[in-house]
């Protein structure tokens, strides 16, 4: 085979016509196992192979794309950078997509590598063809040139290549060009500005990052959304999160949900808003970011009881990640009737709204609910006793309902309510006090779906670890328990059919 591989190589490079030569190399290439084809390849002439690119042929370019993909793949990236810069930086200008993203993939290789990272951030030729496909018309190069300039930036090189040259001023230039390009170039700015304090003062510098958040406040409503989102990506990150801080971003956001009241438009962007505080709430404080920024939960609850779906929808998740931890129990418990008056609503909502709202309510109350065994303390488990209670009068059947109904998106999330409660005492009385409803749990045919198979497994699971299942459920109920834990959530008893012949 790596005999053939060299031939076919050394062949195709008279032929005026080497598709079938092309299609024998492909599947020669693709046979041999990595490091075989490594030693096949090494010191192998490819320029010929890159000249064929040079076509309209399409399953000539794209048997080409293959073969060279997995052959430039086992090459050591000083070797690429230092032989096939030149053919790398050509596939950037090609005209087929795929050219371009095998070109991007290696050069992606290359700024990853200590030593080639160097040849390429001082290679402003390649850089400025790299951000030339940001701006193109496909999706995937654009998000591949991005990938490649993204990792360049992870090394002072690559950082000083792109933010102390005259490169600053392509990236600007190539902003004004549409709003889609701009936006590329901010998720591009945004993903190095999450990397580190000192590649955020790169982006800060170079005034991109003042540039976005200037964006908020846009008179374009569409504008200002898609800058929410890439705001929050920022504020992922604690230096991002400082710096937002620093520059009074954070409290303009939270003047913005004030002022949403009296703009028309303002169901455009503010379930961004809230998204923002939601996602700032699970990485700081939930107490921190409640209490400084009351608008906030204020607008939630709101929002929750309104009739607009996308902002109930959106309400919905946000209670569940403000939920997911004891702190943030503890500050929507603190809230007293709201709350109450939250739960509710959510209990109509996961019986009444539509398939994909009810999905989002139920996952919302699985994280409510879930509390980890090792903060179980009497007054949280009351806590979450009383939540479960306010659902209905018989809440274990209203969820099993639930689970029963006919659409599949339900199911996994009303089992998710019932894995949540497992772990705690209370949870395991009412469900040994439910009639048949350990039988449903370990009833394998209630739902045909894998998903739902693995969420009833979890159930079992969560209930066999627990300290206090085997006092609460008597010992027969909790060896049936093991024994379907053993079994696993696939297991199928086996029916022996016998023939019994009648004697004649």
């Amino acid at each position: 085979m790596a005999a053939s591989i060299e031939g076919l190589l050394s062949e195709i490079s008279g032929l005026e016509e080497p598709v079938e030569e092309l299609r024998s190399l492909q599947t020669a290439v693709l046979a041999i196992p990595l490091n075989t084809l490594r030693e096949t390849v090494s010191g192998l002439p490819l320029q010929a192979l890159f000249s064929l690119l040079n076509t309209d042929d399409r399953e000539q370019i794209e048997l080409c794309v293959v073969i060279l993909g997995r052959i430039l793949q086992v090459l050591e990236p000083v070797h690429l950078v230092q032989n096939f810069r030149e053919e790398l930086q050509r596939g950037l200008n090609h005209p087929s997509d795929s050219v371009k993203t095998l070109a991007l993939d290696q050069i992606g290789r290359m700024v990853e590598h200590s030593e080639a990272v160097t040849e390429i951030a001082n290679s402003r030729e390649v850089l400025k063809q790299v951000l030339q496909c940001i701006g193109g018309e496909k999706v995937s190069v654009a998000n591949e040139a991005i990938k490649a300039l993204s990792k360049l930036a992870q090394t002072k090189a690559g950082l000083d290549a792109l933010f102390m040259s005259d490169l600053v001023q392509d990236l600007k230039d190539a902003m004004t060009r549409s709003d889609v390009i701009r936006y590329r170039v901010y998720e591009l700015i945004v993903g190095i500005s999450s990397v580190s304090p000192v590649s955020l003062g790169y982006c800060a510098n170079s005034s991109f990052l003042s540039q976005l958040i200037g964006e908020l406040t846009g008179d374009d409503i569409l504008v200002r959304a898609t800058s929410i989102e890439m705001v929050t990506t920022l504020a992922h990150s604690q230096h991002g999160r400082q710096y937002l801080a620093q520059q009074g971003i954070i409290d303009k956001i939270s003047n913005m949900i004030i002022g949403a009241e009296s703009d028309p438009l303002s169901g455009l962007y503010l379930p961004g808003l809230v998204k923002f505080f939601g996602n700032l709430a699970v990485v700081d404080s939930p107490q921190q970011i409640c209490e400084c920024y009351p608008a906030f939960i204020k607008k939630v609850f709101e929002m929750a009881e309104g009739q607009d779906p996308i902002m109930t929808g959106v309400a919905l998740d946000t209670v569940g990640i403000l939920g997911s931890n004891v702190e943030g129990k503890q500050v929507l418990q603190k809230t007293g009737e709201k709350f109450r008056n939250l739960l509710k609503r959510m209990s109509q909502l996961a019986r009444n709204a539509t398939t994909e709202l009810r999905v989002r309510c139920l996952e919302a109350i699985a994280l409510l609910l879930t509390l980890p065994v090792e903060q179980q303390t009497e007054d949280l488990l009351a806590m979450t006793e009383s939540w479960f209670s306010s659902f209905s009068n018989q809440p274990l059947e209203l969820f099993k309902n639930i689970s029963c109904q006919p659409f599949p998106e339900l199911h996994c999330s009303a089992l998710k309510v019932f894995s949540a409660i497992a772990s705690q005492a209370w949870g395991q009385k009412m469900m040994i006090d439910t009639p048949g409803f350990v039988e449903y749990i370990l009833d394998r045919s209630a739902q045909p779906d894998k998903e739902s198979k693995d969420a009833k497994y979890e159930i079992v699971n969560t209930l066999v670890n627990s300290k206090s299942t085997a006092g609460i459920f008597g010992n027969q109920q909790y060896l049936r328990l093991r024994t379907y834990l053993r079994e696993g959530p696939y297991y199928v008893k086996a029916v022996s059919s016998v023939a019994v012949e009648e004697a004649e």
